[in-house]
């Protein structure tokens, strides 16, 4: 039996690090992925303009489950901007050097991307979109009526996927962890992922959505939805959100 696992972390301990391509003097990747050719580009409500309701974060972290089943209300394109400040929000940026988020990363690097499937948003046409967390855009990049049955069947099927509000897919830019921290930046790519889908869990507490987590799916279809190489950007986790 292959002990993949037990090999990869073996092989990302410090010991076994080479010299990064930071410290050998190459330039940083970009803080975020260039502009594909999107149909439209979609301005969001800024976060600050936002009102939700209180509550206090030790209720958020007592409620929080993980939910599958959802009602027909959709969310507002404010809720939606919420969430996405929530789990990628720019604080602070500092011209091509760093990002500060509502997140933490390691060495904030924020390696990751999110794309989004939209099942139910108010003022959005399902379909296929990506968060440009500088600025705090959406770009529209496909809005065919099958997007949803394909990730849903890239998900194993899980039809909680298209019967979301919104599902929100994170993808991992290997280049811009592994710029600052070689091969053993791969462990760091997971932790943030989790930091970001806890914040999600917690955000959407407060109006009175439900989320679920979900790690598996069929990685090569994913990728290929989302018209990715798999390798130098990948699909690393999964969340769906739907109203209560």
């Amino acid at each position: 039996m292959q002990e993949i696992g037990k090999n990869f972390m073996k092989l990302t301990r410090f010991q076994y690090l080479e010299k990064t391509p930071q410290a050998t003097g190459y330039p940083q990747p970009p803080l975020q992925k260039v502009l594909d050719d999107a149909i439209e580009i979609i301005k969001l409500p800024k976060p600050d303009t936002i009102h939700i309701k209180d509550m206090l974060i030790r209720h958020a972290i007592e409620r929080r489950t993980s939910v599958r089943s959802y009602s027909d209300r959709p969310l507002t394109l404010s809720e939606l901007s919420y969430l996405l400040w929530c789990t990628q929000g720019v604080k602070e940026t500092i011209k091509d050097v760093v990002t500060f988020r509502n997140v933490p990363s390691a060495g904030a690097r924020h390696a990751l991307e999110t794309y989004l499937l939209i099942n139910k948003v108010e003022g959005l046409e399902p379909g296929l979109y990506r968060f440009l967390a500088i600025g705090h855009k959406l770009l529209q990049l496909d809005i065919r009526n099958d997007t949803a049955k394909k990730i849903t069947r890239a998900c194993l099927g899980q039809n909680f996927v298209k019967e979301s509000a919104v599902t929100f897919i994170w993808t991992a830019m290997a280049y811009r962890m592994k710029w600052r921290y070689g091969e053993r930046g791969y462990r760091y790519l997971h932790l943030d992922a989790g930091h970001v889908c806890q914040n999600l869990y917690l955000s959407a507490e407060s109006i009175d959505c439900g989320v679920c987590a979900i790690g598996a799916f069929l990685d090569d279809d994913m990728n290929e939805l989302l018209n990715i190489d798999g390798e130098q950007e990948f699909v690393i986790y999964i969340a769906t959100v739907g109203k209560k």
